[in-house]
């Protein structure tokens, strides 16, 4: 029992090459109000979208490695495009629960008739991990993929509601060649835009995968025997990041706190921007 009680005291480990992954961090936070959290950004090498995938899969095992080492009882790929590079390497490394995220395309598709677009990266649409999602479906050809190149970068730098976001999504959202009934976000980066979107194609049902990912990782715990019951002490989040520089804390301080209708709130106290480079 003292061995299991220990690992029930680790934090979870979430990992996303820049500032996309808070908004699943803050997902998760909201449903498992007892646990602790491990966060690392690879902000030296972000973003990872248009990267080549051998490179994306050697910098996603390198940056969750890090993790690992600190100690996490559980590993969340808060990144479509490092899920789909290097997930299966993930779990055939490790012996703890490894989460990754997948675009919410099953229930855009059961819920909504119609055509569907699913937002996201260049490489989440190139990799086989989609390829093979669409196969699941025998209606896939009502899904059409949009990649959006460039878009994580600018929601960093110009944030939420900027002028230059709003420019590039009408670029991306004027190509559309369908009618959607339905958008997915492909990337956790997008979902702090959700309203911008939303705001460009009115009536459009806009789905991520964040909450999903937080209520199967809570699940994966108890099944696990790893759910902390307890409430955690704040801080409950700490930060790690591959270059260290005050402009990354400002950034996370920013998104970390940022007001978002479709993400939960997060509280100042519950997170520590203390714990940084590596």
């Amino acid at each position: 029992m003292r061995q299991i009680s220990d690992r029930r005291d680790l934090p979870i480990g979430v990992f996303d090459s820049g500032v996309g992954g808070i908004s699943v961090l803050r997902e998760a936070m909201a449903v498992l109000p007892g646990e602790r959290f491990l966060f690392y950004g690879d902000t030296a090498n972000a973003p990872y979208g248009e990267k080549p995938a051998d490179l994306i899969r050697n910098l996603t095992l390198r940056a969750t490695g890090e993790l690992i080492a600190r100690g996490v009882k559980a590993l969340l790929v808060a990144c479509n495009t490092a899920t789909a590079a290097g997930i299966s390497e993930l779990r055939s490394r490790y012996d703890i629960p490894v989460l990754g995220m997948e675009p919410a395309l099953k229930p855009a598709m059961a819920n909504q008739p119609g055509y569907v677009v699913v937002m996201a990266t260049p490489a989440t649409l190139h990799l086989d991990k989609f390829c093979t999602l669409l196969s699941r479906f025998h209606d896939a050809d009502r899904v059409f993929p949009l990649p959006c190149p460039g878009l994580a970068r600018l929601i960093e730098t110009g944030g939420p509601g900027s002028a230059v976001v709003a420019d590039a999504l009408r670029s991306f959202l004027s190509s559309i060649s369908v009618v959607p009934r339905a958008i997915v976000l492909g990337c956790t980066h997008y979902s702090f835009i959700a309203q911008d979107i939303a705001a460009l194609m009115p009536g459009t049902a806009i789905y991520d995968g964040n909450r999903g990912t937080a209520l199967h990782l809570r699940h994966t715990l108890e099944r696990g025997g790893l759910l902390c019951e307890r409430p955690a002490l704040s801080p409950r989040a700490a930060f790690l990041s591959s270059d260290g520089s005050a402009n990354t804390q400002a950034l996370w301080e920013r998104f970390t706190l940022m007001d978002s209708p479709t993400i939960p709130k997060a509280d100042p106290g519950d997170f520590s921007w203390g714990c940084f480079s590596v």
